[in-house]
């Protein structure tokens, strides 16, 4: 599973400015060394929540300043104050596929052979693959393509299995 809640990367402080950036005031453990992340989870309502870093950088007091995907005005981020920040846990190398060209028409389950949806359509934005699911009921869910929530992918049956955060196929 790609959430992790026994590494607390910080808290989110305040809104960094008027662009959606935010800062962080980090954990004593990483503030010689941040580590180089491409997402982080937020808690929300006591739930992991991923969020794609589109920029991060350095403020004064080691804290940290990070700016996610589509969320580009303070009105946007204000929500955010006072949420912990957790580390996505390294991904196992075995499943590096970000080319997600071919996947529609790919049914995705759950653990448990749960199914999630089909792939109706894939949104590739940068740095953010998100997978367009039409679920059993009919339902529209967006869910990420991110190595670190994929199991297995079958292509010969068409298959995804992925280990999504608990909460995360409800805020569709």
């Amino acid at each position: 599973m790609a959430y992790n809640a026994h590494i607390l990367l910080g808290n989110i402080l305040k809104a960094d400015g008027f662009d959606g950036s935010v800062t962080i005031k980090v954990e004593e453990a990483f503030r010689e060394k941040i580590p180089k992340m491409e997402s982080v989870f937020l808690e929300i309502d006591g739930k992991p929540v991923p969020f794609f870093i589109s920029e991060s950088g350095s403020t004064v007091n080691n804290n940290l300043r990070l700016k996610f995907d589509g969320y580009d005005s303070i009105e946007k981020i204000n929500e955010f104050i006072g949420c912990k920040v957790y580390l996505s846990s390294a991904g196992n190398g075995k499943n590096k596929v970000l080319n997600s060209s071919g996947f529609t028409n790919f049914n995705v389950f759950l653990p448990g052979d749960r199914l999630l949806g089909e792939v109706t359509n894939i949104i590739e934005n940068p740095g953010q693959i998100l997978l367009i699911l039409k679920s059993p009921e009919g339902k529209e869910i967006l869910i990420p393509f991110h190595e670190d929530f994929i199991v297995s992918i079958n292509k010969k049956k068409k298959l995804i299995e992925m280990d999504l955060p608990e909460g995360l196929t409800e805020i569709n």
